[in-house]
Order: C-alpha cells, then sequence, then structure tokens
C-alpha cells in the first residue's frame, strides 16, 4: 500500500509565508506529476500546482508568481512553498500523487489527508 503524509499547514497573516511537504511511503516502483490542490468552504476542489518527474510545473493564474512547486524524488516528496499569503488563499490543501507500484503497471491517483492554511487579514 501507499500513505501519503502532509504536514506545513498553520495559521498566518496575510503577507506571510508557509510551506507544504507531502512524503510518499510504501509499496513505490516510480512517481510520476505530484501537485497540490485546495478546497475552500462551500467550493469546489482546485488545481494550485502541479509538477512532472521531470521538472515542469503548472500554477493557477491566482498563485504564480507566489507560490512554488518542487519535488525531492529520491525522498519520494513534494512541496510548496506559498508566499504572500492572502485571505482568499485559506483553504484545506490536498497533495495529489501519480504512483506506480509495480513495473510495467497503471499509475494511480493517491491523495494526502488534507492540512489546513488559513490566512487571517
Amino acid at each position: 500500500q501507499v500513505q501519503l503524509v502532509e504536514s506545513g499547514g498553520g495559521l498566518v497573516q496575510t503577507g506571510g509565508s508557509l510551506t507544504l511537504s507531502c512524503a510518499a511511503s510504501g509499496n513505490i516502483f516510480s512517481i510520476n506529476a505530484m501537485g497540490w490542490y485546495r478546497q475552500a468552504p462551500g467550493k469546489q476542489r482546485e488545481l494550485v500546482a502541479t509538477i512532472t518527474s521531470g521538472g515542469n510545473t503548472n500554477y493557477a493564474d491566482s498563485v504564480k508568481g507566489r507560490f512554488t512547486i518542487s519535488r525531492d524524488n529520491a525522498k519520494h516528496t513534494v512541496y510548496l512553498q506559498m508566499n504572500s499569503l492572502k485571505p482568499e488563499d485559506t483553504a484545506v490543501y490536498y497533495c495529489n500523487v501519480d504512483i506506480r507500484q509495480r513495473a510495467g503497471t497503471m499509475t494511480l491517483h493517491y491523495w494526502g489527508q488534507g492540512t489546513q492554511v488559513t490566512v487571517s487579514s
């Protein structure tokens, strides 16, 4: 089995910074794309940022220039550095990782448990 463990959420003032981490462990042969999504109260889950195994990144327009996604392949970990945080960034943040558990098999999508980020005005 595979587990994703997120950390790094919390309460921060407007303009502050936080770094989220998501570490995958368990039966892992390889990892393809990794990403972060968020869900605010009463809203649908939305894409924040993704990073491919080759390091190509993609960001939601609302976070471009403020957030940076990165990954450590040796540690099976994806990070989200969040700067210049705004109250509208308040949400539960989830990591999503595409994992291949055995050679020649399809990748499966795994979700983290979510971590709360609250930005006070």
